[in-house]
């Protein structure tokens, strides 16, 4: 018999409590829909009401009954919202197996035009690297009380370093640069916690999961889709699941390789600033 072509159809059983950000469309509900497959407990985070019932309709549906589907409500764009969100979760769910950090401001429609979130800071810093600090210093005590738990970080190939003498991009801002430093921040933080919480049995991750996949923001940003949002699942479903990577954490992933992400994440000096002025901004 073809093991390999069984196993293909039938994906491997799954039974952990996965918490994914921004599961309503793109990656996220991509990734929501294959691990209720594997009988996963999800939990979905959307920040419209009536997008987030469907999809978790949807991944319901394809649960079968196996693992639950209980949905979150929360605007990461303003850290009060992360706050009550990680509290919410706190307070409902048992255990948290899997914190998947997926949502995204991508570079925007109009690349030029400067947002900012509810507290005041540039809106893809704030989005796609402080909501993700702020939702795993919250959860962290879920996390470890689960262990073995993994926190998985969607990140990007398009990494810029983060310039500290104008952190907010008061000048020259463009959307999709702003993008790219909010994902360096974010791997040079997932090494941060590696390094920070050894032989708590979490595990800290990020990957880019694959290039320009099919989403809204790719098009919205003007970017023509080179892959099916498909061919970003393996890869993150591999971070999540995969029994091999148990004891890994620290790394960056480019889809499957272990790979270098950009030099500014191995500064030392440059990890010491940017957690520094991330307790900073996360202190209310």
């Amino acid at each position: 018999m073809d093991t390999q072509g069984a196993h293909h159809h039938s994906p491997s059983r799954f039974a952990g409590t996965v918490l994914v950000t921004g599961a309503t469309q793109g990656l996220g509900l991509h990734l929501a829909r294959d691990l209720a497959g594997r009988g996963a407990t999800l939990l979905l985070h959307g920040r419209d009401q009536a997008r987030l019932d469907r999809a978790a309709e949807e991944v319901r549906a394809l649960s079968a009954g196996r693992g639950a589907v209980r949905s979150y409500l929360a605007d990461l764009s303003d850290l009060d919202q992360v706050r009550s969100l990680a509290a919410a979760v706190r307070e409902a769910e048992p255990r948290l197996d899997v914190l998947v950090n997926n949502a995204v401001a991508g570079g925007g429609a109009d690349p030029l035009h400067r947002e900012v979130s509810a507290q005041g800071h540039e809106l893809r810093f704030a989005v796609n690297y402080l909501a993700p600090c702020l939702l795993i210093s919250e959860l962290l005590p879920l996390l470890t009380a689960s262990a073995p738990a993994r926190v998985v970080q969607v990140a990007s190939v398009g990494q810029s370093p983060v310039d500290f003498d104008d952190v907010m991009m008061e000048r020259g801002y463009e959307g999709l640069e702003a993008y790219c430093r909010s994902k360096l921040a974010m791997i040079m933080s997932t090494f941060d916690l590696a390094a920070r919480t050894p032989g708590t049995g979490v595990t800290f991750n990020a990957l880019h999961p694959a290039h320009l996949m099919d989403t809204e923001g790719v098009r919205a940003y003007g970017l023509t889709p080179a892959v099916p949002v498909e061919e970003g699942v393996r890869p993150t479903v591999r971070l999540i699941t995969d029994p091999a990577l148990a004891d890994v954490t620290g790394r960056y992933f480019d889809r499957f390789t272990d790979a270098a992400a950009h030099e500014q994440a191995y500064d030392p000096q440059a990890r010491r600033r940017l957690a520094a002025l991330t307790r900073e901004l996360l202190a209310r």
